[in-house]
């Protein structure tokens, strides 16, 4: 079954040879710590300075790893995609929300994105970005049950407005609202609060899908406590399962606060528990919907055979398989290709407003060293069937 991932003339159809020789390079460089550092310190302070650098960065890691930078612009993308059977999952990836004005504009972005949703034209999800919506030092105090004010209880009563609102438009327009994870220590309020959606927009459908991120030693647990609680209290769980994305500032924040480190003591643990977590969501898919954000070929084929194993349909409705853009064409392109859900996780915004997450799409490519290569072979594999033809 490893083949799957291997035919490369699929993986990258929609890329000129042009196209293949820049992603190659962008790899190569993203791959050397040395240069990935100097790279992405440069580029941060060449913004500051104000210096004309949006071309170069448009030419090369945002159009790699974004698809525009306004709404429209981005459905050039979801309709190219949508030609050969894979969805769209839009994300408006600007970071660094602060003031109630910036909550605002978010709900107002992703208004807009839910409103040009429809599953039928390929794109069946819509994120939140629950620090997009609240302050940080608000959902530590609700997560922490510090006692708030009669302003903080006020601005959090705005927050899960803003997500209620955007369940009632999903709900009309049938998409499906993906959560985001974040920080372990905001994540138990937002626990509570996906929880409290999910009871009340995931009775007949699933709309909303928890976030649960596999590095972290007690979500698995978490998740086999949701499951049992869902069923006693009579709504179905959609979760959005990765492996997370916090692992360094986990550390750091353990660390400074004299706290037990919450991540897994291994790579190889979070595999375990990421896979132990996928069997399980597949085993009862009458009460689940599983959205599978992983760009791991390993876990992929384990949840293949498992599907194989219990006859699940490779189309059925409760499954997906998620990666972002740019990355994984392999996996994505392939399994698209044999009959199976898939959805691209397609950033857009302004672009220097889209750095931060540039960058950090650089650091991880660099620190997963196995990811970079992985791609660097594939196209070089791609070129020279190429060069045969």
């Amino acid at each position: 079954m490893n083949s799957i991932f291997e035919n490369t003339r699929v993986a990258f159809a929609s890329k000129t040879d042009l196209e293949l020789r820049k992603s190659y390079w962008l790899f190569r460089l993203i791959a050397s710590p040395l240069l990935n550092k100097i790279g992405t310190l440069s580029v941060q302070i060449l913004l500051k300075l104000g210096a004309p650098i949006e071309g170069l960065i448009r030419s090369t890691m945002f159009s790699h790893f974004c698809v525009g930078t306004s709404l429209e612009e981005s459905q050039l993308v979801v309709k190219k995609l949508k030609k050969i059977n894979v969805d769209s999952c839009l994300n408006y990836s600007i970071e660094g929300v602060k003031s109630e004005i910036g909550f605002e504009k978010s709900l107002d972005q992703t208004l807009k994105i839910l409103a040009i949703s429809d599953s039928n034209l390929g794109t069946p999800f819509v994120v939140l970005k629950p620090t997009g919506f609240g302050a940080i030092s608000l959902f530590k105090k609700v997560s922490e049950s510090i006692k708030l004010s009669s302003s903080e209880i006020e601005a959090w009563e705005r927050v899960k407005k803003r997500f209620q609102i955007c369940c009632v438009k999903a709900v009309q327009r049938n998409v499906k609202i993906l959560v985001d994870a974040e920080e372990s220590w905001i994540q138990p309020a937002l626990d509570n609060l996906v929880e409290d959606l999910m009871e009340t927009y995931n009775k007949e459908n699933i709309i909303v899908y928890a976030t649960i991120q596999m590095y972290l030693s007690n979500r698995l647990p978490y998740l086999k406590s949701l499951l049992v609680k869902a069923e006693k209290t009579g709504y179905q769980v959609g979760i959005k399962l990765v492996r997370g994305a916090y692992i360094e500032k986990e550390i750091a924040y353990a660390q400074i606060n004299k706290l037990p480190k919450p991540v897994c003591p291994s790579k190889e643990a979070t595999d375990i528990n990421f896979d132990k977590a996928l069997n399980l969501l597949l085993k009862n898919l009458s009460d689940v919907a599983v959205f599978v954000g992983s760009h791991n070929e390993e876990s992929t084929l384990k949840a293949l055979h498992q599907m194989d194993t219990q006859e699940i349909a490779k189309n059925h409705p409760r499954i997906c398989f998620a990666h972002l853009y740019g990355m994984s064409d392999n996996i994505s392109y392939n399994l698209a290709d044999q009959g199976y859900n898939v959805v691209k996780y397609l950033p857009y915004g302004p672009i220097k407003r889209v750095v931060p997450y540039l960058i950090r799409r650089a650091e991880e490519n660099s620190s997963i060293a196995n990811q970079t290569s992985r791609e660097m072979e594939l196209i070089q594999k791609e070129i020279k069937r190429r060069k045969q033809i």
